[in-house]
């Protein structure tokens, strides 16, 4: 029964993360951690932005929950902290590989979610200032990206139907 309330826990933790992500990068990086976040919506030289501190800032909490909780044979402990590593590790996947490719991993996906997740993050970085921003999370796409996707989805196949009239002459 504990192995069930351990899992349980942990996919609770990582789907709080959204809101946590949410809150924090509306919040904080928009916010008083401005002067972090702001070389991530400004083109400069380099892999590293200062923002990857905030890697940091989540990895701390969950590598001390994960600690503590195995060492004080805490499991709910344990399992909170597993889920927020879990949610870091999608968060370096979707944000760091897929939307930023820093690796160049997933490129040339077709797939909606992709596609909707990179539109919104787009939208998000069409701001340059720590104002007026949209779609602060990381995982949760709102609708109104995925009918973009889809309608732009729509369109590009009716395009591939289309054929053009063989020219006349004017007799």
């Amino acid at each position: 029964m504990t192995v069930l309330f351990y899992i349980l826990v942990l996919l609770a933790t990582f789907i709080a993360m959204e809101g946590v992500t949410w809150l924090t990068h509306r919040y904080v990086m928009h916010g008083f951690l401005w002067y972090l976040h702001k070389d991530h919506h400004q083109t400069e030289p380099g892999f590293f932005e200062k923002n990857d501190a905030f890697f940091i800032i989540f990895a701390v909490p969950s590598f001390l929950l994960i600690l503590f909780g195995t060492l004080d044979h805490v499991w709910w402990m344990q399992s909170i902290g597993f889920g927020i590593m879990a949610y870091g590790a999608a968060y370096f996947l979707v944000h760091d590989v897929i939307i930023h490719q820093r690796f160049k991993w997933f490129t040339r996906s077709n797939n909606t979610y992709v596609r909707a997740i990179r539109w919104a993050h787009k939208m998000h970085h069409k701001h340059l200032g720590k104002h007026d921003g949209e779609s602060f999370g990381m995982l949760l796409v709102a609708r109104k990206y995925w009918n973009k996707i889809r309608r732009d989805k729509q369109l590009m196949a009716g395009n591939k139907k289309v054929e053009y009239a063989p020219e006349t002459s004017a007799d």
